[in-house]
């Protein structure tokens, strides 16, 4: 879907509105789908193209929290922070999607390198950079990205009496540069698209907490028990010297000291995201990514101070209960673990079953292997980890962690492309590429986003049948949009009109417009959907 929202924006030729299937589209900022569209003027646009800006972005996360973590702790901590971000399972999943968090977590940890080591070093052109960066990742995904950060520095600073003056950490110029890129561009997409500012600021923040939004999506919050096990399972299990540095800084009221602000920051930023969004009345599988890097610092600084042999007990506890998990899945028929796994971590599937459908699910023998492999490894890890909080060996305990974790990845990868492909629309919308003619009408059922690729792989835009309820909703009240979302009563009458319809929906039959339409043929299914013809 977003690659699809780049490639208008590069036909365009403009820079807003951004459109998705030609309705405008603002429930994310540009700053994605610019970079998507520079990848695509340059490559041509194709799935490696616009991977490449996440699996970038990805990169950068991973080299400037190992940058911080050696200007705070030194180089091994550096080296050690940066690996427990790139073996966090949660980060190395989003950093493979097509989405702004992977950007929008890399924007976070550069600005608070450049900010804390600016602080540190009493540089503030570094400072202001750090801040004009915290408005590049209000330009990637959310406003909070500007605001969130400086105040958990602010207020670190506060503690330890060192918030005056205020011009230290708030340098007018990154102040200037920050509030323009966050929110100048609001003056432009205000213009281009009457209402947004409202739309983006009362309905998509203030009514989305109050759970009274006049746009909502599909989206289906996690429970607060969820939504932690899903976050700190994400991080594991760094978590563990993470929250023991949280923990010793606490009690030694460590605010009061200026050498430890920085750590103070960062305990309060991780702690803020995980707790505030637990707090919230909306709360997604992705909203715990941008504590990730700080989690990371925080455990490298753990694996230096605190205690080896409690330390690797505990890692070996964790990941040897992680392992037991793995292979009593493997010995059954898998079903408690899919459910447990998609139905707290996969978006798609919580939508669909709110729908009243069954998002396709590869079988249990397709990943039986994966599963089988990550049991062995953690049970490898767990075994490594025993023998070093019997010895005491840090540095053993350190990487037998990072290696555990390291080979997770090929596993989490192959399952991430085995659930991608077997979901994907690209099978039905190639049917409709080869098999519509230019005059036929192609409609989609249901919210776009749910099959935001359609217009990607077949060269065709269809009409949107009961699709308000979406990230375009507000878009459809634009005047440019009217044509674009059809009524039951429009697509009856098209489907007993002279043309050929080909309809689109990934509804079982008994909750899709087709039950009420007349001879309607099954043309082909895949990837959870179905697509019908009138003839």
């Amino acid at each position: 879907m977003h690659a699809e929202i780049a490639r208008e924006l590069l036909s365009a030729g403009g820079a807003l509105p951004l459109t998705l299937s030609g309705v405008p589209y603002v429930d994310k900022p540009p700053l994605l789908y610019a970079l998507l569209a520079a990848a695509f003027s340059v490559a041509g646009p194709s799935e490696a193209a616009a991977r490449v800006v996440s699996a970038l972005a990805g990169l950068l996360a991973v080299g400037v929290t190992a940058w911080l973590g050696a200007r705070l702790g030194g180089a091994r901590a550096g080296f050690v922070a940066g690996l427990a971000l790139l073996g966090s399972l949660g980060f190395f999943a989003y950093a493979r999607y097509v989405r702004p968090d992977a950007l929008f977590v890399a924007l976070l940890a550069l600005g608070f390198a450049l900010a804390l080591s600016g602080l540190m070093d009493e540089r503030p052109i570094r400072v202001a950079a750090g801040l004009a960066v915290f408005g590049l990742a209000a330009l990637a995904k959310d406003p909070l990205g500007v605001l969130a950060p400086p105040l958990a520095i602010g207020v670190a600073l506060a503690l330890a009496g060192r918030a005056r003056p205020i011009g230290r950490w708030l340098p007018w110029p990154g102040v200037l540069l920050a509030a323009g890129l966050g929110f100048g561009w609001w003056v432009v997409a205000e213009a281009a698209t009457p209402g947004f500012a409202w739309y983006t600021i009362v309905d998509n923040h203030v009514l989305n907490v109050a759970q009274a939004r006049h746009f909502p999506d599909e989206d289906v919050p996690l429970s607060a028990v969820e939504f932690a096990t899903v976050a700190l399972l994400g991080a594991a299990p760094w978590v563990v010297p993470a929250a023991g540095v949280v923990v010793g800084l606490a009690r030694r009221r460590a605010w009061r000291e200026t050498a430890e602000i920085p750590w103070i920051a960062l305990a309060l930023w991780a702690t803020g995201v995980f707790g505030l969004t637990a707090l919230s009345s909306f709360r997604l599988p992705h909203y715990g990514l941008p504590a990730y890097p700080a989690v990371a610092l925080l455990a490298a600084r753990g694996w230096r101070d605190l205690g080896v042999r409690w330390l690797a007990t505990v890692h070996a506890v964790v990941l040897g209960g992680l392992a037991l998990a793995c292979g009593l899945a493997w010995l059954g028929d898998g079903s408690v673990f899919l459910a447990g796994v998609l139905g707290a971590t996969d978006v798609a599937t919580r939508k669909s079953g709110l729908a009243g459908g069954a998002v396709p699910i590869p079988p249990w023998s397709a990943f039986r292997p994966f599963v089988g492999f990550a049991a062995l490894a953690l049970a490898g890890g767990a075994l490594a980890l025993a023998v070093a909080a019997a010895t005491r060996a840090r540095t053993l305990a350190v990487y037998a962690t990072v290696v555990a974790l390291a080979l997770l990845l090929p596993s989490a990868a192959g399952a991430l492309s085995l659930v991608s492909a077997h979901r994907a629309v690209k099978g039905i919308a190639e049917e409709v590429r080869q098999r519509a003619a230019p005059e036929d009408v192609v409609a989609h059922e249901g919210p776009i986003e749910n099959a935001g690729a359609f217009e990607w792989y077949s060269g065709r835009r269809p009409v949107m049948v009961d699709g308000r309820r979406s990230v375009l909703g507000f878009g459809a009240t634009q005047p440019q949009a009217r044509d674009s979302f059809w009524d039951d009563a429009e697509l009856s009458r098209a489907w007993s009109g002279p043309r050929r319809v080909w309809l689109v929906t990934g509804r079982p039959p008994e909750r899709s417009v087709v039950a009420r339409l007349g001879g309607a043929q099954l043309v082909a299914v895949g990837g959870g959907r179905r697509l019908y013809a009138n003839r």
